[in-house]
């Protein structure tokens, strides 16, 4: 049997009104054996949680989206805690795209992520893509043990094939032990002076950045290194620089035309870790 409405509930006319609350939260820990467990996978709103193969002792989750996401107006979460020895790695299935919502206002995304003493937390998720007509406040905070890894990528991509970006403000913030390793905040499109001049993007419409967080970095730091067209690789495949951070950790930062630039550049970054 099926029902007919003539109009929306009660409800749903109240989340059109305000906009969508959801926050998923995720904890991982490790058991006797020293393999990490899942004990709390709680998606909420557009975000469906889902375990993946796990990589030796290494827990995965991919979030999936379970609807269009963030639009004007939702304030989305996603809470993230790696207790003390759990390893755990989360991506996305796809890119997320803010858009335009019927409700007036800017949308938020906020990331939470603690990583215990001893722990590791791979955060690798695809692209934020700033649709327009959009306007997105999005923040990553992360609080780290003195002991924890951690290995962050983020990649933003300032409107869809065709299109002008939506307006978009991100702040990372990482703390280790309870000191600010890293605290930024970026803004890009509409109301927003001056990003894409050559002084900020240059016509770029990709940016990104990948940190990695590793307690040997405080004995041998990463060494500069230049990326893409910065280091005489070829013209038009953007362009970025590697270097270290005050404290154990390092951080690379990239422009490029496109998603696909960016990403072979932060994967060139990756790949400098890999080899030290």
């Amino acid at each position: 049997m099926s029902l007919v409405t003539s109009g929306p509930t009660e409800t749903q006319a109240a989340a059109t009104v305000a906009g969508l609350r959801a926050t998923a939260r995720i904890t991982a820990r490790t058991d006797a054996r020293g393999t990490t467990r899942l004990p709390v996978l709680d998606g909420a709103g557009p975000f469906a949680l889902r375990r993946i193969r796990a990589h030796g002792d290494q827990a995965r989750v991919c979030v999936v989206g379970a609807m269009s996401a963030p639009l004007g107006g939702d304030r989305l979460g996603i809470d993230v805690v790696a207790e003390a020895g759990a390893a755990l790695h989360l991506t996305t299935a796809a890119a997320t795209v803010a858009l335009p919502g019927r409700t007036a206002g800017h949308a938020t995304y906020d990331v939470r992520l603690t990583v215990g003493e001893g722990a590791r937390l791979d955060w690798l998720p695809e692209p934020l893509i700033s649709a327009e007509g959009s306007e997105l406040r999005m923040t990553t905070t992360v609080e780290l043990a003195p002991t924890a890894r951690l290995v962050l990528r983020e990649e933003q991509v300032l409107g869809r094939s065709g299109e002008r970006p939506g307006a978009l403000c991100s702040r990372l913030t990482i703390r280790r032990a309870g000191r600010t390793l890293l605290d930024q905040e970026t803004a890009y499109g509409p109301g927003t002076p001056g990003w894409d001049t050559s002084a900020v993007l240059d016509g770029n419409r990709a940016v990104g950045q990948l940190l990695v967080v590793a307690p040997e970095f405080d004995d041998k730091p990463v060494e500069v290194r230049l990326l893409g067209d910065a280091a005489g690789s070829g013209e038009g495949a953007g362009q970025g620089v590697l270097a270290p951070l005050a404290g154990p950790a390092a951080l690379a930062t990239a422009v490029a035309p496109d998603a696909l630039l960016l990403r072979r550049l932060l994967d060139e970054a990756a790949g400098s870790f890999a080899a030290g």
